[in-house]
């Protein structure tokens, strides 16, 4: 699992600060929030800028997403963020990924407004989640299933995302760590392949001789988080609107992070 206190923070804040609008938050997704990086992999830093209220107002939607890569004191980072109002709009929609962002533990930037999202955020977790990762892990067995020989990073994927569907549906909790998963679901498997991962190349594969056992239990668990989506107790639909639009109006008219 990853060590949010082995992460040198230091090193992304002049990437961040050099971001062309006011942020939000800033927070680390991808492997390691998913608890498997390798010795090579980037930073992916994701989060909301606010757009200059003169741009929102007008006919131009401004620049949206902002990109922004870069190598910092060696640190290969990549800052991805959106504008408040567009990242609102995909938290009341099924988006799981957005969500991930709001509550990831590896904060790189935070505000006031970010910690009365997170609040906030609660409200917006539906049971129709379970589409979102049902999608995303289909799109990520295509990616892995492709390859010759297949890889372990898509598979790991995979499992991480079926892994965080279940646990949503089942304790309205969104947990994206795949080792914390796991205390739970308790898959022989997974810290074997992390292990093969971590100590290995960004590329590092697996026996062909694999794919079947992995074809049946990414079936398996994709009836299980079906089934939990069946037999989850969350709401039909988001509550959080008046509360987001709120902080949204608040964020407008006088910034963040004041």
């Amino acid at each position: 699992m990853t060590d949010a206190r082995t992460i040198d923070y230091d090193k992304m804040v002049p990437h961040v600060r050099a971001a062309p609008y006011p942020l939000l938050f800033a927070t680390i997704s991808g492997a390691h929030l998913y608890g498997f990086p390798s010795p090579d992999s980037d930073f992916d830093l994701r989060g909301v800028h606010l757009l200059p209220l003169k741009t929102v107002v007008g006919l131009e939607d401004g620049e949206q997403p902002i990109e922004r890569e870069g190598v910092y004191d060696g640190l290969e980072i990549d800052l991805v963020t959106h504008d408040v109002g567009k990242f609102f709009g995909l938290m009341l929609k099924r988006n799981g990924y957005v969500l991930e962002q709001v509550f990831s533990p590896l904060i790189v930037h935070s505000t006031p407004e970010h910690e009365e999202l997170k609040s906030i955020a609660q409200g917006c977790i539906t049971r129709h989640h379970a589409h979102h990762y049902l999608g995303f892990a289909a799109t990520q067995w295509k990616l892995f299933a492709k390859e010759t020989p297949p890889r372990v990073k898509p598979l790991l994927y995979v499992y991480r995302v079926l892994l965080t569907g279940i646990h949503l549906m089942r304790s309205g909790e969104v947990e994206s760590n795949l080792v914390t998963l796991n205390e739970n679901a308790r898959l022989s498997y997974i810290d074997e392949l992390i292990d093969c991962k971590q100590t290995g190349p960004e590329k590092g594969t697996l026996d062909a001789a694999d794919l079947e056992f992995h074809t049946h239990e990414f079936e398996r668990l994709v009836r299980q988080l079906e089934e939990a989506h069946e037999q989850s107790e969350l709401p039909e639909i988001p509550s959080a609107r008046p509360a987001l639009n709120d902080l949204l109006v608040r964020i407008r008219l006088n910034g963040c992070g004041e």
